[in-house]
C-alpha cells in the first residue's frame, strides 16, 4: 500500500518528510537510518538528510512507501 504525505511549501526535506508520514519518531532517528542507506528516494538510496523532495516524489522505509503531494495549485 501507498501512503501519500501533502506538503504545504514548494518542497520539504526527507528527514521532516519521515517524520511527518509517521515512518520514525525523531530528527535523529531519520538522520541515523538515512545515513546508514536504508531510505530510497524514487528509488534510489539517498543518504542526504537534506534531501529535497517536491510533489510526485516518493520515499521508502523498511517497506513502506510514501508518495509527495504538492499543495493544491488550483
Amino acid at each position: 500500500m501507498k501512503n501519500e504525505i501533502q506538503i504545504k511549501d514548494e518542497y520539504i526535506k526527507l528527514g521532516q518528510a519521515m517524520k511527518l508520514a509517521g515512518l520514525v519518531d525523531s530528527g535523529i532517528e531519520a538522520k541515523i537510518v538515512i545515513q546508514d542507506g536504508q531510505v530510497l528516494v524514487n528509488g534510489e538510496v539517498d543518504t542526504r538528510r537534506g534531501k529535497k523532495l517536491v510533489d510526485g516524489d516518493t520515499f521508502s522505509f523498511q517497506g513502506n512507501e510514501v508518495k509527495v503531494v504538492g499543495k493544491d495549485v488550483h
